[in-house]
């Protein structure tokens, strides 16, 4: 009925404070706090967090003009806060052209009254709560954006802010707890959960991607029934909206309104949205319109923090130009495959699925998911098809074989990996152990020497431990071949003289700096397993709405509903959106 109280929550505890280290699993801390509050009304973003970003790099072409002064709006930090390692290398094509990962982050920090006002309340640290993988390729004709849940668990790296020194030692804990130690710390973070190398980062807030929305002048997007979501606020009709300022946020926001009501049906809506965006700003004439490009580039570059290799908008102008030459037909939405957590205590985490090696692989060794005219692969088509698997048809085709899909094996962190170094070259097996903790897998790794020397690397299983053998495989960047049946002990990474420097099979020269020989080829990608279940989309794709949840996600007087019916119980609240 007419003017029904609605029954949102409060705004809960803040995020901790910077420099507080996360208490060790077990003993509640972070993970217990989050699950004791109500389902907060600040938290999720952000993919106007992707899209302010994008849209630097989208309008870059048309930047010639703008003045040198738009530099000092951006902030700007180092790229890498790991205590050990780095953010990775490109590898080079026959060219010697490189691809380009950039590491885009959501920031819900409050550091002002802006986006406190935005945000709902205040308060110190950051959560990292979108987290997107751009990969353009080295020849700039096709480019991957790769979603990871905000709420994967995994092990963390150690790190040290930048700017404020605080320290984070390695713990099992949201890869979006990260941003407190600074975005360098999300970039270590991700580069050791996926082996993808982050060349750059560009991290944005709440106030420029209101901004930027209404600087565009709307984005045109579609919901496939009524939803209302009392804690982002959405409120919108079935059918297709113009969205801008707010009512773009509380869209990209909401997490109880779409999908299953969790941070995966949000992630979809977000490469909905952000493609939607790219499209409106290669067909409007907001590229052509000067004025239009400046209040554009001023509201993107005032909420831009990046990475010291990007501190400048002659950087930035570079940058857009290369992504600027990709069609939107030639740009792929996908999110991380992922499993449920399913440790005590973590309910509603995810873990990286075994399947998400063959996404990170096609990122790593630039393989594109789409074909020259912008359709999937025939393998990537078989992927996201909805023909039955098993019939002759949906096979993929002669000219693009699929592997099979590999079993999926136990977490990383119950692997213990039986290192023996067979290469001839002393250090090899402690130096492989240690990057596999280092990615997670269990402490009792050890590292030996073999009986001789091996001439070729691989791995054994013993009965019933084919699928933990194919994890290890593919982790290091051995092919499936290179799996076989042993007699123990468990699982054993035996490194051979194909092998004989680097901690990834083929990103060294084969024989070692000696003799000028050539890198090894990297292993066959699998595009069809790349995208299975990754929700995949292309970003010309206007076909498709949003898909509001069915489920009792949201509450109204404390009545569990869908937001389907929440939209029909609230007629005193007002759209966001005609």
């Amino acid at each position: 009925m007419s003017g029904m109280q609605v029954d949102t929550p409060g705004p809960g505890p803040r995020r901790r404070a910077r420099g507080v280290q996360n208490p060790p699993p077990g003993g509640g801390g972070r993970a217990a706090a989050r699950k004791s509050r109500k389902p907060p009304k600040r938290r999720g973003l952000r993919i106007l967090a992707y899209t302010t970003a994008g849209l630097v790099l989208v309008t870059g072409g048309t930047f010639g003009y703008i003045y040198e002064k738009l530099s000092g709006n951006i902030k700007h930090s180092a790229l890498f806060a790991g205590t050990s390692g780095d953010a990775g290398k490109e590898k080079p094509d026959a060219f010697g052209r490189t691809p380009i990962n950039i590491m885009v982050i959501g920031s819900d920090q409050r550091d002002n009254a802006a986006d406190c006002a935005i945000g709902g309340d205040c308060g110190p640290g950051a959560n990292a709560d979108v987290e997107m993988v751009l990969h353009v390729s080295a020849d700039r004709s096709n480019a991957t954006v790769m979603s990871i849940p905000r709420d994967t668990m995994m092990e963390l790296p150690g790190c040290t802010d930048s700017q404020t020194h605080a320290v984070m030692k390695p713990h099992r804990d949201l890869i979006n707890s990260t941003l407190d130690y600074g975005p360098g710390c999300t970039v270590a973070a991700v580069h050791q959960l996926t082996g993808i190398p982050i060349d750059h980062f560009m991290m944005v807030d709440f106030n420029g991607v209101v901004n930027m929305s209404d600087a565009i002048g709307g984005v045109p997007i579609c919901v496939d029934n009524n939803v209302y979501d009392p804690y982002s606020h959405l409120k919108l009709k079935k059918g297709n909206h113009t969205l801008q300022g707010m009512s773009a946020l509380q869209f990209v926001r909401t997490r109880h309104g779409f999908g299953d009501g969790s941070d995966l049906g949000r992630t979809v809506a977000q490469h909905m949205f952000l493609s939607s965006m790219v499209r409106q700003l290669k067909s409007a004439g907001t590229l052509t319109n000067p004025a239009a490009v400046l209040s554009l580039a001023n509201a993107a570059t005032k909420a831009l923090t990046v990475d010291d290799g990007l501190s400048g908008i002659t950087n930035l102008v570079g940058l857009a130009n290369d992504l600027n030459k990709v069609p939107t037909n030639r740009i792929t939405m996908t999110t991380m495959q992922n499993n449920p957590d399913t440790l005590k205590g973590e309910d509603g985490r995810v873990l990286v699925a075994p399947a998400a090696k063959n996404l990170f692989s096609a990122i790593t060794n630039d393989v594109s998911l789409t074909t020259g005219t912008g359709d999937k692969s025939a393998a990537a088509a078989s992927a996201t098809s909805t023909a039955d698997p098993n019939s002759p048809s949906a096979a993929p085709s002669a000219a693009a074989p699929a592997a099979p899909a590999a079993p999926s094996g136990a977490a990383k962190s119950e692997i213990a990996v039986h290192v023996k170094n067979g290469s001839g070259v002393p250090g090899r097996a402690g130096d492989l152990a240690t990057a596999l903790k280092e990615a997670g897998y269990n402490s009792a790794t050890s590292a030996a020497n073999a009986v001789g020397t091996d001439q070729t690397s691989e791995v054994t299983y013993t009965a019933g431990r084919e699928a933990d053998a194919q994890e290890v495989a593919a982790s290091v960047g051995l092919p499936a071949a290179a799996v076989k049946p042993g007699d123990g002990p468990g699982i054993t990474l035996v490194i051979g003289k194909d092998w004989t420097s680097g901690t990834t099979f083929g990103s060294a020269p084969a024989g070692g700096s000696g003799g000028g020989a050539s890198a090894a080829a990297p292993a066959p990608v699998n595009t069809q397993q790349a995208l299975t279940n990754s929700d995949a989309q292309t970003a010309d794709d206007s076909s498709k709405c949003a898909q509001v949840s069915t489920q009792d996600t949201v509450q109204i007087n404390g009545v569990g509903m869908s937001p389907i019916k929440a939209y029909d119980k609230s007629p005193g609240v007002p759209d966001s959106a005609p």
